[in-house]
């Protein structure tokens, strides 16, 4: 009797934790509104992670002549990007990274530093899973690592073997060009800006798991990673910004607002510190995720602009 009950029980909670692996693969994951983000006070804007600056980046975009352009992934996806050549650029440009559940001209303030400012080509690709771009699952930075890589490609097509290109990422994007930098990157590749990255998939979910739903990481965390991996092809566990940027040889400057409630500040000293290529952080007093540059733009600008100098010409 007490076997049969042990089974049932085991049975129970087995299916129990099956059931919250697939809960948690459609609302984190699956290819779908998130309404949750609304709900977070912290994050309660429209599109998510965008401050003040978002309606004057999208101003800026609208009045622009972006070329639309494609590619396809190693996995088959279509993926949709916006291609904007400066007369100034002289080989130089610059590949910008959208947050979570963002897309690609949601980063107009970003290209406009860079367009206008800087005199760059810039190119803002939809993530997979995001705007017009294919997929029907976010990967949080990990297979769009590899996607980055076509998106390099691309630019090096486009511009010459003299180009020379920064990646720069907010958010998820932020991740996604840290995990991007830790692959073999071609040499026209001189800086990886990263802007509130979090350091690894599993680390950022079970914070989340555990800031909104009071759940411990474990076991939850691993019955999703399970759900991902069939759905989506990889696991929580080696979506890691953090041992990219342990391989990673390129210039990265780490940027994180220290009031920033949605990925955790100290995120960013653990990226710093594992991190062996030559590196600066900023650190911006009081923005919350993904807040640093409507914060103090003038010191964004400089700090990155100062930084991308050493290593572009």
């Amino acid at each position: 009797m007490w076997t049969i009950i042990l089974v049932a029980v085991i049975v129970v909670a087995t299916a129990g934790l099956v059931y919250a692996g697939f809960y948690f693969y459609g609302v984190a994951i699956k290819r779908a509104p998130k309404e949750f983000l609304a709900k977070t006070p912290d994050l309660k804007v429209d599109p998510p992670v965008a401050g003040a600056s978002w309606g004057e980046g999208a101003e800026w975009i609208s009045r622009q002549h972006f070329r639309e352009v494609e590619l396809r992934s190693d996995d088959g996806l279509k993926l949709k990007g916006y291609f904007l050549p400066s007369e100034r650029a002289e080989g130089r440009t610059a590949i910008i990274a959208h947050g979570y559940s963002g897309k690609g001209k949601d980063m107009g303030a970003t290209a406009k530093i860079y367009y206008e400012h800087s005199g760059y080509n810039v190119l803002i690709p939809d993530a997979r899973g995001h705007g017009q771009s294919e997929g029907d699952y976010i990967g949080f930075g990990w297979p769009e690592r590899r996607d980055y890589l076509k998106w390099i490609e691309f630019v090096l097509r486009e511009t010459g073997p003299q180009a020379q290109i920064v990646l720069h990422g907010v958010s998820m994007g932020g991740a996604t060009v840290l995990m991007a930098s830790g692959e073999e990157l071609p040499p026209q590749v001189k800086a990886v800006v990263a802007d509130c990255g979090y350091s690894s998939v599993k680390a950022q979910l079970s914070y989340q798991l555990r800031r909104m739903y009071h759940l411990p990481g474990f076991p939850f965390i691993h019955f999703a990673s399970l759900i991902t991996r069939i759905r989506a092809g990889y696991f929580f566990g080696e979506a890691s910004a953090l041992k990219q940027v342990r391989k990673a040889k390129v210039p990265i400057p780490f940027i994180h607002g220290d009031a920033d409630k949605f990925v955790p500040f100290f995120m960013m000293e653990e990226l710093y510190q594992a991190c062996s290529a030559p590196k600066d952080k900023m650190v911006v007093h009081g923005a919350g995720h993904g807040l640093a540059y409507d914060t103090d733009k003038f010191k964004y600008i400089a700090r990155v602009d100062n930084f991308i100098a050493r290593y572009v010409r």
